[in-house]
This record gives structure tokens, sequence and C-alpha cells, in this order.
């Protein structure tokens, strides 16, 4: 099972190189090549999301992605060295929570706005961190995009117990792809 890895500094210059990379990668894996634009999205929110973590929570570790060629499938992990869950926003049945749900495409209000467009707790500018990367959008969008890219994505705790790991895979054999559920 042929692996490259990475480890990157927290710095976002990488991580259009670790795009390159993992698009590079999983053609020779026999990813399909309807699946490249997938792969370069979900490794860039991925990636992206590791390195805001890091920068806030451990700005002197590096970013770990490891690529995966398995026989049947094509697994990227992205593992950053923050608390562990930063970022990632459980759904009720404690699996992600979808894009829609993030984004309160369907209000149940129209005069409200969506929960996340709130001030933070700490006072009227308290979102307004300039270290931010987020532009005002809600924590776990990024891996809810994800879960819609991939065929399989699982977040977990580093190794060690520090930090999350997200995997995301993708069936090289058609036909052991398994269903989406659908929501």
């Amino acid at each position: 099972m042929p692996t490259v890895e990475l480890r990157f500094a927290a710095l976002n210059g990488h991580v259009r190189t670790a795009r390159m990379i993992a698009t590079a990668v999983s053609r020779r894996a026999g990813v399909p090549a309807g699946a490249a634009d997938e792969i370069k999205l979900a490794v860039t929110e991925a990636c992206a999301r590791a390195v805001r973590v890091n920068r806030r929570h451990a700005p002197q570790s590096p970013v770990l992605v490891a690529l995966i060629d398995a026989p049947e499938s094509f697994t990227i992990t992205v593992a950053d060295r923050g608390r562990t869950g930063d970022e990632v926003a459980p759904g009720p049945d404690g699996g992600l929570v979808t894009a829609s749900a993030l984004l309160d495409l369907e209000p149940e209000s129209v005069v409200d706005p969506p929960w996340w467009s709130q001030p933070a707790a700490g006072g009227p500018d308290a979102q307004d961190d300039p270290d931010e990367d987020t532009a005002g959008l809600p924590s776990g969008l990024g891996l809810a995009l994800i879960e819609g890219l991939v065929d399989e994505v699982e977040i977990s705790r580093g190794p060690d117990g520090v930090g999350t790991v997200v995997a995301m895979t993708w069936h090289t054999d058609l036909s052991a792809v398994p269903p989406k559920p659908v929501r």
C-alpha cells in the first residue's frame, strides 16, 4: 500500500501545494478522472481547516497529510494538532451536520439571521479576529462540504489523543462503491 506523506507549516500558501500533490497522486492511484475536482476541493477544505486550527492552538506544529493508495480505494488523511474536534459541528445523529443545516438554508424565521452570524459571546467584536480565515462562516462548514465530495469521510482524534484527523476516501473500484445515504 504505497503512501505519500506531507508535512507543512500552518501557512495558507502550502494548501495549494498539498492540493496539487494530492491530485497528481490520485491520478496515479487510479481514481476516476471525474473525481479530480472533488479531490481538489476536499483537500483544500481539509488542509485550510487544519491550517486554521494549528495557527490558533499549535502554531509550531505541522499539518500532516497522508495519501494512501490501497487496492480498491484512495484515502487522504489530514491531521492537525489543535483541540480535538475544533471546527467540527456534529449533527443530531452524531455524524457530520449538513452544509444546508449549518447555513440554515431553510430557516424557520425569515426575520432572524442564521445562528452563526450572531456575534460570539465575548462581545460585539468577538468574531472579528484578524487571524481568522473563516469569513464569518459557521464552524464545520468545510467538513460538511467534504462529506458531499467524497465516497467516505471519517473524523477522529489524533493517534495520541490530540488534534483531529479527517480521513477522506474515494473508491477506485467503482463496483465496490457503497451507496451514499439520502438526507
